[in-house]
């Protein structure tokens, strides 16, 4: 068994190369679509010797199979939203502590103690489902805030303004995390020049406005709220860990998590720093589903294991790889 404790005490390169190396083993014992994937790619532990040799799941397994490395009971499933007919992806959680550990720790690493924000959080897409991982960190985030003007806002637009602005006048810090159509209907509303408040997008127009490039939604956002930077989350479903930008759209991943590029016509194959591909995920906290996600965003990875997301793959991307049938 590995202990979590480890994973989230890493501290080097190493460190990190020799857990991602043992949850490999361990999840190619204990996580039966997981075996079943390695065993129809012919990988096996003695082939994986660094981390370009592991295999890296399609991320549409979690929309067609249970993936669990786990006997434990279940004790949460994180749903994707999805569109209406699709197939949503599950993520059966069988311990929350290691998320909590996970996105509590992670934000430490980049923003320092949660505790010094007030949280305002504007996500109706995600309040008005269930399942949402999102709203379960959030939600965490703002009781661990402990400042009594932190929560969730849905369509009290004028009351959120009336509240970040009265507290950024103040000089309190602020996290106000945003979908994208949330925080542009915001900015549509109302002005905003503010100095202590760092503006956070989770991406996404989900169906409700047409889609922008990040340049243009940052720059819609920045003269919006008055500020210098946009912040953005990169998270996901099928991840207990999130990357985060402090602007111009380049992500940095805690210390247990790390992406790498594929080659696109090439699914097994690593891309060195700096070129395009579809992006491969290790996240060490996934400890218990699958650590090593082949997702569909395109993007690059740079020499400081920084990275962009430039776009999305369509189905196509598992050319070569063509192993859902599993």
């Amino acid at each position: 068994m590995i202990d979590t404790n480890a994973i989230f005490n890493i501290q080097s390169e190493q460190k990190f190369t020799e857990l991602a190396l043992d949850v490999f083993n361990y999840q190619f014992k204990n996580n039966t679509v997981y075996r079943s994937f390695c065993d129809l790619l012919y990988k096996h532990p003695s082939d994986v010797k660094t981390i370009k040799d592991i295999p890296f799941l399609p991320i549409q397994f979690f929309k067609t199979h249970e993936v669990l490395s786990s006997q434990n009971n279940i004790q949460t499933t994180f749903t994707s939203s999805g569109t209406t007919g699709s197939k949503t992806s599950k993520h059966l959680v069988t311990n929350l502590d290691i998320y909590k550990n996970s996105f509590t720790k992670g934000f430490e690493q980049f923003y320092g103690s949660v505790n010094n924000y007030v949280i305002l959080a504007l996500l109706p897409s995600y309040l008005e489902r269930e399942g949402s991982s999102l709203i379960y960190m959030v939600d965490a985030m703002i009781t661990q805030s402990k400042h009594s003007e932190s929560g969730f806002y849905l369509n009290n637009l004028d009351e959120l303004k009336n509240t970040l602005t009265l507290l950024d006048s103040q000089g309190k810090k602020i996290l106000l995390i945003g979908v994208s159509f949330a925080l542009l209907d915001l900015i549509e509303t109302y002005q905003f020049s503010l100095n202590n408040t760092i503006v956070m997008e989770t991406g996404g127009m989900k169906g409700r406005r047409k889609e922008l490039i990040r340049e243009e939604l940052h720059s819609q956002l920045k003269v919006g709220f008055g500020v210098e930077s946009i912040h953005s989350e990169y998270g996901m479903t099928e991840l207990l860990s999130q990357a985060y930008s402090q602007g111009n759209g380049v992500f940095n991943t805690p210390n247990w998590m790390k992406v790498l590029a594929r080659d696109t016509e090439d699914a097994l194959s690593i891309l060195p720093t700096g070129k395009s591909g579809g992006l491969n995920v290790i996240d060490l906290a996934n400890i218990n589903s699958c650590s090593f996600i082949a997702t569909q965003d395109l993007g690059r990875v740079y020499k400081d294991d920084s990275f962009e997301v430039i776009g999305r793959f369509d189905h196509s991307d598992i050319r070569g790889c063509n192993l859902m049938v599993l």
